[in-house]
């Protein structure tokens, strides 16, 4: 079933907010480069010792502007995994533009935010954090009150409005089904492959380095754009990543919702419009 032009037209709406923040932060990079990893690092750091064991494990995701392709892989692997629609996507992929002139491709999985808004509006605690840091839902919990999707400043949650479909268009190209189908009438969001990262803990696997362990959009990137890890873990794929980047930077660190996804910007974000293309 498709959307109505209005639902269309508000979804558009929604996403374009988080992108214009993102196209502004990144072209002033060039200018604030360290102080915003200095921010970031640290603010991340304040936030959690309050809320949960600084020593725990705090899975997040670091995606690479310059290496990702646009080739949706990451979309229809997820797709196939939790079995959804092509109305119903936990990632979304867009072509987004520098401040000057370049094209690139922006990928917005849930945020996993530290704080998220989300976990704070749900009046029924159908929405909260694992002892790792992922934002969950429980379904089973969760009314369709849409409070967390109003809330969710990332336009990273969507609404169940339809039964269960049988079986993605993605399955089996880009996986089999490994999540239980959820009933209509409830909010749904990437949780980082939880099931995943479980299982593989449970096999002593480690989550960012054995692909049985890690999100599936994160094994499909076909140009290894997307790095998964422990944050807390000097040793995992995604704390190197962050060390040997320039600079990584967040969506929306103006709002204090201190997310466990973060981007290498796009290169052509630290050159003046006559560099391009050298």
């Amino acid at each position: 079933m498709q959307k109505s032009e209005n639902e269309n037209i508000r979804n558009a709406e929604q996403g374009s907010v988080s992108r214009r923040d993102f196209l502004k932060i990144a072209g002033g990079l060039a200018v604030t480069a360290g102080v915003t990893q200095f921010i970031s690092i640290n603010s991340l750091a304040a936030v959690e010792s309050a809320s949960v064991d600084p020593g725990g494990v705090k899975w997040g995701m670091l995606i690479d502007i310059n290496k990702c392709i646009g080739c949706n892989y990451c979309t229809y692997a997820c797709q196939a995994v939790n079995n959804l629609s092509d109305d119903m996507l936990y990632n979304v992929v867009t072509t987004e533009t520098t401040q000057n002139g370049t094209e690139f491709f922006l990928s917005r999985p849930c945020m996993q935010c530290a704080e998220a808004p989300c976990v704070h509006v749900c009046p029924v605690k159908a929405t909260y954090y694992r002892e790792d840091g992922i934002v969950a839902m429980d379904y089973d919990r969760c009314i369709g009150c849409r409070y967390c999707q109003v809330a969710c400043p990332y336009d990273a949650r969507v609404f169940n409005w339809h039964e269960p479909i049988e079986k993605s268009e993605m399955n089996p190209t880009f996986g089999v089904q490994e999540v239980p189908n959820r009933g209509r009438g409830v909010v749904e969001k990437c949780h980082f492959c939880s099931h995943r990262i479980d299982d593989g803990l449970a096999r002593n696997l480690t989550p960012g380095v054995d692909a049985q362990a890690t999100p599936a959009c994160v094994v499909a990137c076909p140009t290894g754009a997307r790095v998964f890890g422990d944050l807390n873990s000097p040793e995992s794929p995604i704390s190197k990543a962050r060390e040997e980047a320039r600079v990584t930077l967040r969506l929306r660190e103006d709002l204090s919702t201190e997310p466990r996804v973060y981007y290498i910007p796009p290169d052509s974000a630290y050159k003046p419009p006559f560099q391009r293309g050298e």
